[in-house]
């Protein structure tokens, strides 16, 4: 298996885990834990992971300078991404969250373009339209007019739109380093920093939580919030950046919606239709062609 291969299964991997995480993180708010404690309780846990981990792996040193960058690099990664998604999901509602990290990808390709001078392609052109279109459709189907921007939702509305733009800031500036050192190596300093960023505003709300009082579905719930949603996702989204462009990476949040359909369809909570079906086709079309490399547009 190559290592291009390798990286596409991971990154599919992450976006079914994406896909779930929308209303088990919803489910969570406020009732049994605030937006910043849950942002605390992913962190830490997934802070403490990284680095049980990083025992296990071949130890690897930073360069001092590379340390300060990460540094830097933890604000978008991990403070401002994670508060801004998890406390913007909370006064907004699912499906506009989803709808607006459809902008990622665009942010993207434009940080590559203008930081590394990245050359925009026909076929990635081509297959972000794809990705636009397709993901689009599926959602403003879905949404059945539930989709509306308004008081209500204007603030969490932005703080996603910020959670978006901070996570493509991430994605492009973090490359270089995932090249150069151990996805583990970069990840648990990543997470230590953003703990670090974070504690001053989340260990007040994490330690209001009543843990004799939550259920078993519920510490389920937030452990697949900490486990596979912080931990694990991070992991493979990072493990991708490695063998893949940054552009590419990013277009894979457009299967989120339509794995979130398909889970809904297999537990028969939705039903298959010829809609959908074309949202799907367009969706992975564009990302088939945006991971292709052919002659430069610009």
């Amino acid at each position: 298996m190559t290592s291009s291969l390798k990286a596409h299964i991971s990154l599919f991997l992450a976006q079914v885990i994406y896909a779930l995480n929308y209303s088990i993180a919803k489910d969570l708010m406020p009732d049994h834990i605030k937006p910043l404690g849950l942002v605390m309780m992913r962190i830490t846990g997934a802070c403490l992971l990284f680095w049980l981990v990083s025992f296990f792996s071949k130890p690897e040193k930073l360069e001092k300078g590379d340390l300060k960058k990460l540094m830097i690099l933890a604000v978008f990664g991990v403070a401002v991404n994670q508060i801004f998604f998890i406390w913007g999901l909370s006064l907004t509602k699912p499906i506009n969250s989803a709808i607006i990290m459809v902008s990622n990808p665009i942010a993207v390709i434009l940080f590559t373009i203008i930081v590394f001078k990245e050359k925009l392609t026909v076929l990635k052109l081509t297959g972000l339209s794809f990705g636009i279109i397709g993901a689009l459709t599926l959602l403003l189907f879905k949404a059945h007019g539930s989709f509306a921007i308004g008081s209500e939702t204007m603030v969490g509305d932005l703080m996603t739109l910020l959670n978006s733009l901070s996570w493509a800031v991430f994605v492009v500036m973090a490359k270089p380093y995932m090249q150069k050192y151990q996805t583990v190596t970069v990840m648990k300093w990543i997470f230590l920093f953003g703990f670090i960023y974070v504690c001053p505003v989340g260990t007040l709300d994490l330690l209001e939580v009543k843990w004799d009082h939550l259920s078993g579905q519920t510490i389920f719930a937030m452990s697949f919030v900490v486990i596979a949603t912080t931990f694990l996702a991070y992991l493979l989204n990072t493990y991708a950046l490695k063998a893949l462009s940054s552009s590419v990476v990013s277009m894979y949040i457009y299967l989120q919606p339509f794995l979130a359909t398909i889970i809904a369809v297999l537990l028969g909570k939705d039903e298959l239709t010829v809609i959908k079906v074309i949202s799907g086709s367009l969706i992975i079309t564009g990302v088939y062609l945006a991971s292709l490399k052919k002659k430069p547009l610009v």
